[in-house]
């Protein structure tokens, strides 16, 4: 065998070893991606769930708190803008302002959700009010679904970020245009936790 095959052999295997390399870089990038996607999917679900359950529960209150309007329509308001901004996150998770505008959104709801309850602490009718109850418990246990499907997209998001951001997966991450994923944040601390009334 002569020495310009060998050559030839070794530099093809080079070139067919980086291109593996490569390949298999960039396919890590689109795995944990769709990863992150699919996490925000979760969030969806547990979003649409929790939008569901508010007019109900403004409803059933609304019966109880005939002075309370300007509260109440502040609740639906802040529902609805919630509910839009996780249309258009759902759309594109990928989108860092969507995500961002959902993430604002949701802590305006969960604002107003408590300003909601803490008027009805003043009403005792419908604290005793079963169906309150029950939308109570409800809209508790999918704040906590929202709470671990959040964690989950986050630490989805971490794992992105990193791949994306770390040598030599930069280089394909910029040149194939995979953008930095947005985190879903609660900002306020107060607005960390679910918001708990007791109907006791």
């Amino acid at each position: 065998m002569s020495t310009a095959l060998v050559i030839l052999a070794i530099i093809t295997l080079v070139v067919v070893g980086i291109l593996a390399y490569a390949i298999g870089i960039y396919n890590n990038l689109v795995s944990l991606r769709n990863r992150f996607k699919n996490a925000f999917a979760q969030i969806d679900v547990q979003l649409k769930r929790r939008h569901d359950l508010i007019p109900n529960l403004v409803e059933t209150a609304r019966g109880y708190m005939q002075h309370e309007r300007n509260t109440l329509d502040e609740v639906i308001a802040a529902r609805n803008n919630a509910s839009a901004a996780a249309a258009l996150a759902a759309q594109n998770p990928g989108n860092a302002t969507a995500i961002r505008q959902l993430s604002g959104a949701e802590n305006t709801l969960a604002g107003c959700l408590g300003r909601l309850f803490a008027v009805a602490e003043a009403y005792p009718n419908l604290k005793a009010n079963q169906e309150m109850t029950q939308l109570m418990e409800e809209l508790t246990s999918t704040e906590n679904k929202v709470a671990f499907a959040r964690q989950a997209y986050n630490d989805s998001v971490m794992l992105y970020n990193t791949a994306r951001e770390t040598f030599p997966s930069n280089l394909f991450a910029n040149a194939f245009n995979f953008a930095p994923a947005e985190l879903f944040v609660v900002d306020k601390p107060e607005e960390k936790e679910a918001p708990k009334v007791s109907f006791s």
